[in-house]
């Protein structure tokens, strides 16, 4: 009888502790999220990598291709990392990309208002379960001019990013910067090598000419994930202990 009680304490304590352990969320768009074939597929979001740099707590990457602070909860897809929600656990929100699609209705929000109410409704129902938001400014696309300076193309919705964690007190990556920066130390040149640019046959993937500047190769998806965790390192809010 003390033998069962033993193990029936046992498993009691491991599955508390389970329900206890805490989860890290992603949402946002295609710069983060995980790709099919990673094998193969050359291309890699950011959020893919954290796995591999992280241990101790779970990672749930709901980040997708094309979707926006709007198009992302009206597709039910905020519902399904809502509904499991508890104290303690991190949501990482970097949209931006897809909110500028003027010609897209299920996608583009205005940054000074639609898009703002929406990163405030997903800091304030994060904080309604007991977890932790971190708002996260996009990363920079590669556009360099013929002068080798890089052009922003985020226009006014980074700045709206940084309004909303200074006046709601959230936790803040800027990555903007930390990619910005990034890019111009590597250059018009060695930046290729942070994205997807080969000439048809250079990768079995693609059967022709590749030039994409906005999405990730592997080796940029890893840099950008070690940035994006040195950022919520100086944070300290608790996640930093997870961080290999």
């Amino acid at each position: 009888m003390k033998k069962i009680l033993l193990i029936l304490s046992i498993v009691i304590s491991i599955f508390t502790f389970a329900q206890k352990k805490s989860t890290l969320f992603l949402i946002g768009d295609s710069t983060m999220s995980n790709k099919d074939n990673p094998n193969r597929n050359p291309e890699h979001g950011w959020g893919q990598m954290l796995p591999e740099l992280m241990n101790g707590i779970e990672i749930q990457n709901h980040a997708m291709n094309g979707r926006s602070s709007k198009s992302f909860r009206n597709e039910g897809r905020w519902d399904k990392v809502e509904k499991q929600l508890k104290k303690g656990d991190f949501v990482i929100i970097q949209f931006g990309h897809n909110d500028q699609k003027l010609k897209d209705s299920t996608k583009f929000t205005n940054p000074h208002t639609q898009y703002r109410a929406n990163l405030e409704r997903y800091v304030n129902e994060t904080r309604a379960k007991g977890a932790t938001p971190i708002l996260m400014t996009s990363i920079v696309r590669r556009n360099f001019n013929e002068n080798g300076v890089l052009i922003d193309t985020h226009n006014d919705y980074p700045l709206v990013v940084r309004m909303v964690a200074k006046d709601m007190n959230v936790p803040f990556v800027d990555m903007q910067l930390l990619t910005e920066q990034m890019e111009i130390a590597a250059g018009p040149e060695k930046s290729k090598l942070l994205h997807l640019h080969f000439k048809a046959g250079e990768n079995a993937y693609y059967d022709r000419d590749k030039a994409d500047d906005t999405h990730l190769s592997k080796l940029g998806a890893t840099t950008v994930a070690k940035l994006a965790l040195n950022g919520i390192k100086s944070l300290k809010i608790g996640l930093e202990k997870y961080i290999k």
